[in-house]
């Protein structure tokens, strides 16, 4: 049998045994749309519950956390009740904060796919004799509760008096190590009782724990610990290793283009309606980059949910690349975007969606790009919705490296290099006007999906790894964009999405499309067979699929994503031949460790391999990902500590 034949069967039989998979989960927000050859989301989840006193009385105003597969807030009202929906299903450490009382445990609450969790949550007030026996204090610096009484005067063996505040320093053991603490900012030190109480006890260097306390922070130090105490921040830190790599063995070599990435999120919610949240990650090596982002959204339900975020991205590259540095004058380009959307409930069975996104690339001629996106959903009955959407979407050639996106669940800064494929040739800005209509029907925890959709695309970007350019060879981490002109598309997609045992989440979705490229320009790929980019493929067949899983016992979620087609664009050589078929995927495992939970956080360790491209969108061409050419495997691992 040949090599060919072998590959292609691989591929058929991979297809096969997950299109057999029963697939799917429930159905989203009547108001979220999903993307045409995106597989839908694992359906939600949601946690309600309520906040007593040591009497069992209702408590109104506490603030309620949960954090796990994601984060959310809640505020409890007069009787003492909250709710936070639309969450990822998995384990989830809830807390309750408010003033004047007692932070409660932490406790574990597990959330199942289209299932509503219970919890009750009790908190004590605040007196003498359940005030905790430590000391809570920022470890930026060392203070006294901010309603301690302050300390009393002391009299020195002179007679003279020392207060908390103009006493000598004092130079015991104890007092030099808490003045030469190291400091941060986000976590909350706490001073063991012990500890007190031995300090209390004078030394021969007159040592008096107050003092001490009252001595070593500042007025700001003081302020920063009120302020954090009473805000129930949740986020998360990351340490990643990242590369690219074609085959296993480059993986121990210096062809694997690896680089470390630190990236922080940080959010809280805004009042009892909404949430904000800010992002930022950075590498450094021959491409130092980095991004922020932020973003604040309206919790539902609500008559307007409003969805509004910007974001900023630099890349400076500092190698010896002559492709890398041939389009860049300074080695560095710069991009910046802001949206906003609000989701509009007109009625309670109908609901308007629309907004827009502009962005700012530096590198660009005509570096203004807008992206405006309307859509409607109509539910005539229960559990039964009609959509439609209309946008027009600018995207600029390596947009992909500068635009947040979140990859494996975690922002990444831009890692590579790109040029254009011809020397002097600027880039061009691919635009997609995109028009569907869907049509969804749950029947119990499945739901049954049908859309139809059109497309027109002008400057319809190709993207090429590997590839030898006229005036230099392939770089490891570098790659090549150009235009191959417009495209026309419609086509039709079923899909269907379940749940299977509280365990399994699987989705599959299968789409035909006829498209054709209306005004090709190829006169400058001189480099390429034309074969390559499948332009000449009149039908396209796609079959998308996902399966998610959780085992609880280990603490383990698996996700697999898979993509067949017969229209990915590769070079058409005697052993692969230009009418097989091609396969993408993208496999993410995530193991929580619990040896190393603390009452609010935890740590996680990621591993995710993947040759997808693209990050899907709603209403991208139906090219963008079909026309990535070699796209190498990508590797990410390291460790997440959520908090």
């Amino acid at each position: 049998m040949s090599t060919s034949s072998r590959m292609t069967r691989r591929a058929v039989v991979g297809g096969l045994v997950l299109l057999c998979l029963p697939a799917a989960s429930r159905a989203q927000d009547a108001a979220q749309l999903r993307p045409v050859t995106h597989v839908a989301s694992i359906a939600a989840g949601s946690i309600q519950g309520t906040v007593q006193d040591e009497q069992g009385a209702p408590i109104a105003g506490a603030t309620i956390s949960a954090l796990g597969a994601s984060s959310a807030f809640a505020v409890s009202d007069r009787s003492g009740r909250f709710e936070m929906r639309t969450l990822s299903p998995g384990p989830y450490l809830l807390r309750a904060h408010l003033s004047g009382f007692v932070a409660s445990r932490g406790q574990v609450v597990d959330v199942r796919p289209s299932a509503r969790a219970s919890s009750s949550i009790a908190l004590r007030h605040v007196s003498a004799a359940n005030a905790p026996a430590s000391y809570p204090v920022l470890a930026a610096g060392v203070a006294a509760p901010a309603d301690a009484p302050a300390p009393a005067p002391t009299a020195d063996p002179n007679g003279a008096a020392a207060t908390a505040a103009t006493g000598n320093d004092d130079h015991g053991e104890l007092a030099w190590r808490l003045r030469h603490a190291r400091r941060t900012i986000l976590k909350d030190a706490t001073v063991p009782e012990e500890m007190v109480a031995a300090a209390d006890a004078p030394s021969d260097g007159g040592f008096n724990g107050h003092n001490v306390f009252g001595r070593v922070t500042n007025s700001s130090a003081r302020l920063a610990s009120n302020f954090f105490a009473g805000t129930p921040f949740s986020g998360q830190v990351n340490l990643l290793t990242t590369g690219s790599f074609d085959t296993p063995q480059q993986l121990f070599s210096q062809d694997n283009f690896a680089h470390n990435t630190a990236y922080l999120a940080l959010g809280a919610p805004v009042g009892e309606h909404a949430d904000w949240t800010v992002r930022a990650a950075l590498t450094q090596g021959d491409i130092a980059s980095w991004i922020v982002a932020g973003e604040y959204t309206t919790r539902a339900p609500a008559r307007h949910r409003y969805d509004i975020g910007l974001s900023y991205s630099t890349q400076r590259y500092e190698g010896g690349n002559v492709l890398a540095l041939r389009d860049v004058t300074d080695g560095s380009r710069n991009a910046g975007a802001i949206y906003a959307f609000d989701t509009f409930s007109i009625t309670p069975i109908l609901t308007l969606t629309y907004g827009g996104r502009y962005a700012r690339y530096d590198y660009l001629d005509a570096g203004s790009l807008v992206s405006p996106r309307v859509a409607l959903t109509y539910e005539p009955a229960e559990h039964f919705r009609v959509s439609t959407m209309m946008s027009s979407r600018a995207v600029a050639p390596g947009a992909e490296e500068f635009m947040p996106r979140l990859d494996s669940g975690i922002l990444l800064p831009p890692q590579r290099t790109f040029s254009s494929i011809a020397a002097g040739r600027p880039f061009e800005a691919e635009r997609t006007n995109h028009v569907e209509v869907e049509v969804e029907r749950d029947i119990a925890s499945t739901t049954v999906s049908l859309r139809a959709y059109r497309q027109h695309v002008s400057e319809q970007i190709v993207t090429l790894f590997g590839v030898n350019a006229q005036d230099a060879p392939a770089a490891v981490g570098h790659y090549l964009l150009g235009n191959v002109g417009d495209v026309d598309a419609s086509g039709l997609s079923a899909g269907i999405r379940t749940a299977i045992a509280g365990r399994i989440h699987a989705a599959v979705e299968y789409s035909v499309t006829r498209a054709r490229v209306a005004t090709p320009d190829l006169g400058y790929m001189v480099l390429l067979d034309p074969a390559a980019l499948r332009l000449d493929r009149d039908h396209i067949h796609d079959l998308s699929t996902s399966i998610e899983t959780e085992v609880p016992e280990t603490a383990t979620r698996v996700i697999v994503l898979y993509r067949v087609s017969n229209a990915f664009a590769r070079a058409a050589t005697p052993q692969t031949p230009a009418q097989s078929i091609d396969a993408r995927f993208d496999v993410q495992v995530r193991q929580s460790l619990p040896f190393m939970d603390f009452s609010n956080a935890k740590w996680e360790m990621l591993v995710a391999v993947r040759n997808f491209f693209r990050e899907t969108a709603s209403d991208q061409s139906i090219y963008d990902e079909l026309l990535v050419v070699r796209p190498p495997k990508r590797i990410v691992g390291g460790l997440t500590l959520k908090f």
